[in-house]
């Protein structure tokens, strides 16, 4: 049995049995019941998730991988590919917005060339995972072979597994590439599943003729891979990329040993939601970060049934939303952990 496999074995559903005990705490915290909203919420989830009544932060880490996508070439874009390898320069120089809000967040960032069409040879502190130099272009066939999804799948449990070694606590998704929010759309039309038109938005900022060029490749792309559409793998390998992949297996890898993960915006969304067509429990370690003003985001969150944290009409990625959440998640752990109760601070709890 091999790491995929051994993964989605491995991933159990959430034991609810802790949530009475959990509830009542936060009941008996020196507050009205229900006052602090989704705030008690997220601490019950980070609860369940770590299956404890007594919940620790330890530190907190934001993957983000870049890859590119063949896609490109059908003008769906604003940017050309090449920005995909001068941001993950700009990453690793810490000029980009992830790399603010991770240190804001007190989280670690890691970027990982999973499929950048570059070789990146004067980067350091990159790491290092191409599985290939980009994806082939959806509208004219697969984005890449079972094997390749596989082995990206692969290297994002690979991650996981590591950042559990680490004491990692939190754990967030991001990404970067040029064209990636063709594949997403792609992918969401066929796992969701839903219409093009209500998935697909302008990306990086495309005009109403680029709009319709990505729509018009999405279509072909569903299109000609639709006998490869059979099961969510098969679906991944054909319509996604390859960082789309890593955050999948990401997703996988934490569920499986029992850390939470924030998701970012649009692109990691269609990565978790990858996750969890292959393994349902996957979604009860998943924290939503935020709602993506890219037009298609609202669609899969209603149609998902998931309320994200946060609405700050952000569409950027590579990571930033989940830094913000991180920052949420853990004042809802320190309210669970910190907050004096009624009994403790001698405070007369109501009739």
């Amino acid at each position: 049995m091999n790491i995929f496999e051994k993964t989605l074995k491995a991933v159990t559903p959430i034991n609810p049995d802790l949530e009475p005990a959990i509830r009542d705490h936060l009941d008996q915290l020196t507050k009205p019941p229900r006052s602090l909203g989704r705030l008690e919420d997220l601490a019950a989830q980070y609860c369940l998730i770590t299956q404890t009544t007594a919940p620790v932060l330890g530190k907190k880490k934001i993957f983000t991988f870049a890859g590119d996508h063949g896609v490109a070439a059908e003008g769906v874009s604003a940017f050309p590919k090449e920005v995909t390898p001068q941001m993950v320069l700009n990453m690793l120089a810490g000029g980009a917005a992830v790399c603010i809000l991770a240190k804001h967040a007190g989280a670690d960032l890691s970027v990982i060339d999973i499929g950048v069409d570059d070789p990146l040879n004067e980067a350091p502190h990159l790491v290092r995972r191409k599985i290939k130099s980009g994806t082939d272009n959806i509208a004219l066939g697969p984005a890449m072979s079972l094997e390749e999804a596989r082995q990206a799948i692969e290297v994002g449990i690979e991650l996981a597994q590591a950042a559990a070694q680490e004491g990692i606590t939190l754990i967030g998704t991001g990404e970067m590439g040029i064209a990636n929010t063709t594949p997403s759309s792609a992918l969401f039309a066929a796992l969701l599943p839903c219409l093009v038109e209500d998935i697909t938005g302008r990306g990086t900022g495309i005009d109403d003729a680029g709009l319709t060029r990505k729509i018009v490749a999405i279509k072909k792309a569903l299109k000609i891979n639709q006998d490869r559409l059979t099961d969510p793998l098969s679906s991944l390998a054909a319509l996604g990329g390859l960082e789309i992949a890593g955050i999948c297996g990401l997703c996988l890898g934490a569920a499986a040993n029992r850390i939470p993960v924030v998701v970012d915006g649009f692109i990691s969304s269609a990565g978790a939601l990858s996750a969890c067509r292959l393994c349902p429990p996957v979604r009860d370690y998943l924290f939503f970060s935020h709602l993506s003003e890219e037009a298609g985001h609202a669609t899969f969150l209603r149609l998902f049934k998931v309320q994200p944290i946060l609405d700050l009409k952000m569409r950027l990625g590579e990571g930033t939303g989940a830094a913000l959440a991180m920052t949420i998640i853990e004042g809802a752990v320190k309210i669970y952990t910190q907050m004096a109760t009624f009994a403790s601070a001698g405070v007369s709890n109501k009739d």
